[in-house]
C-alpha cells in the first residue's frame, strides 16, 4: 500500500492504540460510520493508522481507498461531511465504529446511507 506523508504537525497514531489494532494482511482495519444520534448504519471504510489517527485529531473522518491508493476525507470533494463524536475499538480490536454526525448523503451514490438499495430477502 503507498501512504501520502502525514499532514505538517501530525505525528503517528498512539503507540498504546496501534499496538492493539488487528489488521488485514495489508494493514488495514475497517470502520463502520453510524449516525450518533439516531444509530443509522450509514457507510463502511477502511482505514489504517495514519487515517485513524488523522479521524481522531482532526474530528473529521479520513478513510484509505483501496481503489485509489491514497487517503481521503469525508465531504472534501462532496460537501457531505462527517463530523466525528467518538470512536470505539471493538472487543476483538479488528473493526472501529465511528459514531459521526453525517451532513448529506454517506454512500457515493448520494444516498443518505450504502445499506439502503439492496436489501437481501430472508428466508422463512
Amino acid at each position: 500500500m503507498s501512504t501520502t506523508p502525514a499532514a505538517p504537525g501530525s505525528t503517528a497514531l498512539a503507540a498504546d492504540i496501534a499496538a492493539r489494532l488487528k489488521r488485514t494482511p495489508d494493514g488495514l482495519i475497517p470502520a463502520i460510520a453510524q449516525q450518533y444520534d439516531t444509530g443509522e448504519v450509514l457507510m463502511l471504510g477502511w482505514m489504517d493508522d495514519e487515517a485513524l489517527h488523522r479521524t481522531l485529531t482532526t474530528g473529521r473522518c479520513t478513510y484509505w481507498s483501496r481503489s485509489r491508493q491514497e487517503y481521503w476525507v469525508k465531504g472534501d470533494t462532496s460537501g457531505h461531511y462527517q463530523h466525528v463524536k467518538s470512536v470505539a475499538l471493538d472487543c476483538d480490536a479488528d473493526t472501529l465504529l465511528v459514531r459521526v454526525d453525517q451532513v448529506g448523503a454517506a454512500c457515493h451514490t448520494g444516498t443518505r446511507t450504502c445499506f439502503d438499495t439492496d436489501v437481501l430477502p430472508l428466508a422463512g
